[in-house]
């Protein structure tokens, strides 16, 4: 069935579906590439399906801070002169001086966002905001033999349908909430991702008893939240774990996080592959920064002294099933020490248990997912350069920011390696423009006598 709507007539390099911080930093890869080469610029543009830009913004959390340095920002591993960096955001800012003198690598989540507001605002003309895609397909016709053109079918808030036509596309459209199996989001149960939404709609007087389920850096911060913003409320945490487990970040282990890293994961052995996970999950995956371990066992401390207990934490302890209401939420709670359980009525539940990877097969749809490659488990077969691979003769180019772990490793879906990654699917889309151009005149020009 063909796409309906307005035709736009212009042919686009690329097109970016979604525009999170991995697809603002292509952007600014691309719009420096075009500063370099004024004359052969790429033609780009990116669509997002918020209103306006922003990132994380219900984790925002007072004092909540970053899980890398500074330095890993849109730009500067690729660029350290790039007026996109961090650096130059804190000297448009007027606080250059003020961030040094503080003496930590680790900025606040809240002066990140700002940053990331701030790097949005100087690529406005390159974004649509508001517009969603929801379908991509390859050109086809009479004479099509190998397709190297997409139709981008983008629907505006208002209804409004039109479509794009570009040589690749590169889909960021970001991690979705999971909820446990049999658990449904309602009024007073929440997935981490809608937390200050949903907590600043309640009257705080009325969560009188509070629960977090989970045993990562997000169950951890709501945690400590809830304890200080709510000193009437009990608050519970509720880890499958026993207890929270911290992250390493220590200089060894952050290794897997450079860019280098990638080349031996992607070109590594079944094997090194696995160690890299079985070794190295501790260094992102259901585990907290000391010092927001140390500042709740701080809190439960305190009390201890104090004799009156507010911080309760379930270790081992699982939720059997959930029933929300408008009013709370009622939870069996199962214990993995003893397999007892207990039935519990919290005000609020908040589960803080993850999110799933992408998927780009919902947008390219089942008959143009049939020309792509995927391995023995089912997963989409990936070049290095992060691009698809074709089962058929596709010349246009369909790549992937995130939901690429199994062929990249960890940072697939991080910060880490944003700007030096982004930058090699820029150099990937320029490069094969190059050689599509080259390819196209050593057609037309008559072979020598």
């Amino acid at each position: 069935m063909g796409i309906t709507g307005r035709r736009d007539q212009e042919i686009l390099d690329v097109v970016g579906i979604g525009f999170g911080p991995s697809n603002m930093s292509l952007a600014i890869a691309l719009k420096e590439h075009g500063a370099s080469a004024p004359l052969h610029p790429v033609r780009s543009h990116f669509f997002e399906r918020q209103p306006t830009f922003g990132w994380h913004r219900n984790m925002l959390l007072p004092s909540a801070t970053m899980q890398i340095s500074f330095l890993k920002d849109l730009a500067t591993f690729r660029n350290p002169v790039s007026r996109f960096s961090f650096v130059s955001f804190l000297h448009a800012s007027n606080r250059l001086v003020q961030f040094v003198n503080n003496q930590s690598f680790i900025p606040t989540r809240q002066e990140f966002h700002q940053y990331l507001e701030w790097a949005a605002a100087g690529l406005s003309d390159q974004v649509t905001y508001g517009s969603e895609v929801t379908a991509i397909r390859p050109v086809t016709g009479p004479g099509t033999r190998t397709p190297d053109l997409l139709e981008i079918e983008v629907r505006s808030g208002d209804g409004s349908a039109r479509v794009v036509t570009a040589r690749n596309v590169v889909v960021s459209t970001g991690l979705v909430p999971r909820l446990p199996e049999g658990v449904t989001a309602g009024e007073r149960v929440w997935h981490s991702s809608e937390f200050l939404t949903r907590f600043n709609a309640q009257d705080p007087a009325s969560l009188k008893s509070v629960a977090v389920v989970g045993a990562g850096q997000s169950a951890a911060e709501v945690t400590r939240f809830f304890h200080d913003s709510l000193p009437h409320a009990q608050v519970t945490a509720v880890i499958p774990s026993y207890g929270y487990s911290v992250a390493d970040d220590t200089p060894f282990a952050n290794q897997v996080f450079d860019p280098d890293t990638v080349d031996e994961y992607y070109f590594g052995t079944e094997g090194a592959r696995d160690a890299f996970w079985r070794y190295h999950r501790n260094t992102n995956y259901s585990v907290v920064d000391a010092d927001v371990i140390r500042a709740l066992y701080q809190r439960q401390y305190d009390e201890q002294v104090s004799g009156v207990q507010r911080l309760h934490f379930r270790n081992l302890t699982r939720v059997d099933s959930v029933e929300g209401s408008d009013s709370g939420a009622r939870v069996v709670l199962r214990s993995l020490l003893d397999d007892r359980r207990e039935e519990l009525a919290f005000d609020a539940l908040v589960f803080a248990s993850g999110y799933d990877g992408l998927d780009p097969a919902r947008l390219l749809g089942e008959e143009f997912d049939r020309h792509f490659q995927r391995d023995a488990a089912g997963r989409h077969r990936v070049e290095r350069d992060y691009r698809l691979v074709a089962t058929s003769g596709l010349s246009c180019g369909v790549y992937l920011q995130g939901g690429t772990e199994h062929s990249h490793g960890l940072t697939s879906a991080l910060l880490s390696n944003i700007a030096i990654r982004s930058g090699e699917i820029a150099d990937s889309i320029v490069l094969r423009r190059t050689e599509r151009e080259l390819g196209r005149q050593a057609e037309e020009t008559p072979s020598a006598a």
